[in-house]
């Protein structure tokens, strides 16, 4: 089932039982592919999808920073519970060794030497690590190991 349709059945669900707290974040969610939808005047697939809940998950985390600077601990507790629910249609994280293994392989792909070919390397890893690594760790990595 593709993924926009899980969202939408798990809204019905969350309708059903009553969360508010879960539906109200359930669209939330729909609203954000929904715009991206009439924005590029296309229907998302998974990948956009993820590259879209991605984006929500980096939004709330940014908001948490600034809601514990200013001591908002019920704000802070309301993102993270967003973050949660959104979470739950994020595929498994890679871990540090996959991340590895796929920094090598897109190196040896592109044929990367320098800091120069960095955008060379991550245009091959970007679509294999969406919504599964954060990308600015990853580019870190990757200028790391070209010596950058």
């Amino acid at each position: 089932m593709p993924l926009k349709q899980q969202i939408t059945e798990d809204m019905k669900t969350a309708m059903r039982a009553g969360d508010k707290a879960r539906l109200a974040v359930i669209r939330l969610m729909l609203a954000a592919i929904k715009q991206q939808e009439i924005d590029q005047r296309i229907e998302l697939d998974d990948t956009a999808v993820l590259a879209a809940l991605d984006r929500m998950i980096k939004q709330r985390r940014e908001s948490i920073r600034q809601y514990e600077a200013a001591a908002r601990a019920e704000l802070v507790a309301q993102e993270q519970f967003e973050i949660e629910v959104v979470q739950n249609y994020m595929p498994a994280p890679l871990s540090t060794d996959e991340v590895d293994a796929l920094i090598a392989a897109a190196l040896t792909e592109s044929g990367a030497a320098s800091v120069r070919d960095m955008g060379k390397v991550m245009a091959i890893l970007k679509p294999q690590v969406q919504g599964r690594a954060d990308v600015g760790q990853l580019s870190a990595q990757v200028k790391a190991r070209l010596g950058g």
